[in-house]
Formats: structure tokens, sequence, C-alpha cells
């Protein structure tokens, strides 16, 4: 899945910038500059995401982005995180199970689906491949800097 979320960016009563995201409940912020907000806007919907995890929810599915709508994505190693989140609730793989395909501690496989944890990504893409996915580092322009 890509973890490419549509936001809404309005102007408050104080003309501040305010970020919404219609698909992630939680993600929210402004700023009084559009792009401070946008770049606020990725910590947000980063944190929004890791809270499903907490809460061992499943990760909502982004909707297709309306007219009007901007995309944030979480960086690449969240979204890896977020990937091996959801494949293992998918094939019912527990931490202690991942954890012993892996020879690796149940802590350790924790800190891999935790997305406010550091890991390396080469063990996420070990992980991954472990309960049948792969990774995909995907680029694009981004229209804010294009020249």
């Amino acid at each position: 899945m890509r973890y490419a979320y549509p936001c809404r960016i309005e102007r408050d009563e104080d003309g501040a910038f305010v970020v919404s995201f219609p698909d992630v409940v939680g993600a929210n912020t402004g700023a009084d500059d559009r792009a401070d907000a946008l770049e606020l806007a990725e910590e947000a919907l980063a944190g929004a995401l890791g809270m499903y995890v907490e809460m061992r929810e499943p990760i909502p599915v982004p909707s297709p982005v309306m007219d009007g709508q901007e995309v944030v994505a979480v960086d690449p190693v969240t979204a890896a995180k977020l990937e091996l989140y959801t494949a293992m609730r998918d094939r019912g793989v527990t931490k202690r199970a991942l954890a012993k395909r892996l020879g690796l501690s149940d802590t350790t496989v924790g800190r891999l689906i935790a997305p406010n944890r550091r890991s390396r990504i080469d063990r996420i893409g070990k992980a991954l491949r472990a309960v049948g996915r792969g990774l995909v580092v995907e680029g694009r322009t981004d229209p804010a800097s294009a020249e």
C-alpha cells in the first residue's frame, strides 16, 4: 500500500493554514505559512498512524485525491514499518512468531513495527520478506520544489 494520504488545507479565521486528513483520525496540524503547515502535516500523519499501531487497529486506506486536496506521504522508514504491521495483521503473525522466524527477540520485533522507534530499513525489509511482503521505494516530483 502507498502510505500517502489526501489532506485539506484551509485557512482559519486568524489566517493560519490548517491541515486535516479525512482518512486519518487525529492527523491535524497547522502553521502560519502554507509550506510549514505541509511540513508539519507529515509529522502529524506519521504520529496519528502510529496511534493506530499502538491501539492495534488497521491502518486506514487512503481515499482518492479530490480537487483542491494535497497528498502527504510518510517517510520511507515509517511506511515500511506500517506495511510490516499491516502484513502481520493480515497474516495473523504475532510478534513472537516473527521474532522466532528472524531469530530476534519479541522486543526487537516490537521496535520494528513501532513508527516512533528507530530501526534500520534493511531489518524491516528482512522482516517484510519473512511475512511474504516486499518494499519498493517510489520517487515523485515535489511540486513545491520543482523549478
